[in-house]
């Protein structure tokens, strides 16, 4: 929990009685309340669509909710406070790297440009701190990102994410492209930052290999409610050898499945008959009938 880290009794993540809805689609989040000290590297576990990327999000202020106590990072209010992701204290890695392309939306980064022009083309970065990270996450800066592969790509987008020497880190699902190699020494990597600079990390993942001895705290989100959420150390399935992370969580979740479809939450949709086939239009005024012109593309 942050070993001789500074100020580890400060709260560097503070959510209280936090609901959030999106317009039109009913809440994500509910009452959800959670309270990190820095040096805390917490897991947030849930199924899919518990709201962990949703609480991560708000987390890293991309989304505003009412009341600038209610989410606060580094004692700062997270979206009212620009300086906090500005100043690089409050990093943010999501599941997707992405640009924004006009009336296209958001699209895969994927241009012709090499590794060395992205991570080069970062001012005011330590050069140790760079040269670490390329080092870390075995990088060839001659990568061309419209030509590597899912799990390069992410390595890059990984060491971009982390020039800046953080003070809170959000982590949305972005090991899963990373071999166990990769995977490994990254999360060493986070504990040396905690351990050693203090920082905080809030880590959302499915995958749990080698994570007892990793996290400090378990946050696990059930239906935008926060359903546990303490130290690793106070959980007494993990005591003793009794269970890894991966079997304590599977059992979770299939309690909180059993759970739901006792309560009736699992409708059940009746498979709908096929359709009979209608016979082909034989007019020549029907754009959508059978022709002899259409036959080529069938």
């Amino acid at each position: 929990m942050g070993e001789g880290a500074a100020g580890a009794d400060a709260q560097a993540v503070s959510v209280n009685s936090l609901t959030f809805e999106y317009p039109g689609q009913g809440w994500a989040l509910a009452d959800l309340s959670l309270q990190l000290r820095a040096g805390s590297r917490c897991l947030l576990i849930g199924a899919n669509g518990a709201g962990k990327t949703t609480l991560l999000r708000i987390l890293a202020g991309r989304h505003m909710v009412g009341g600038e106590d209610v989410v606060r990072i580094l004692g700062r209010p997270a979206f009212h406070d620009l300086q906090l992701v500005c100043g690089g204290d409050l990093a943010y890695l999501g599941g997707s790297w992405t640009r924004s392309a006009g009336s296209a939306g958001d699209i895969p980064l994927q241009g012709d440009f090499s590794a060395e022009h992205m991570l080069f083309g970062v001012a005011d970065v330590d050069p140790a701190r760079r040269a670490a990270l390329i080092e870390l996450l075995d990088i060839d800066l001659s990568w061309r990102m419209h030509k590597v592969s899912d799990g390069q790509r992410r390595r890059v987008q990984i060491a971009m994410g982390l020039l800046r020497p953080f003070k809170v880190l959000l982590l949305d699902e972005v090991t899963v492209d990373l071999d166990v190699v990769a995977r490994m020494d990254l999360l060493n990597f986070f504990v040396q930052e905690c351990n050693q600079r203090g920082a905080t990390i809030v880590y959302a993942t499915h995958i749990f290999d080698g994570l007892e001895d990793w996290a400090t705290h378990v946050a696990y989100v059930e239906e935008g409610r926060m359903r546990k959420s303490e130290e690793i150390s106070s959980f007494s399935e993990l005591s003793g050898g009794k269970a890894t992370l991966f079997e304590t969580v599977e059992d979770w979740l299939r309690k909180e499945r059993a759970e739901k479809e006792q309560a009736g939450g699992k409708a059940k949709k009746a498979v709908p008959s096929p359709a009979k086939p209608q016979p082909a239009s034989t007019s020549r005024f029907d754009r959508f009938g059978s022709s002899r012109h259409m036959a080529y593309y069938r």
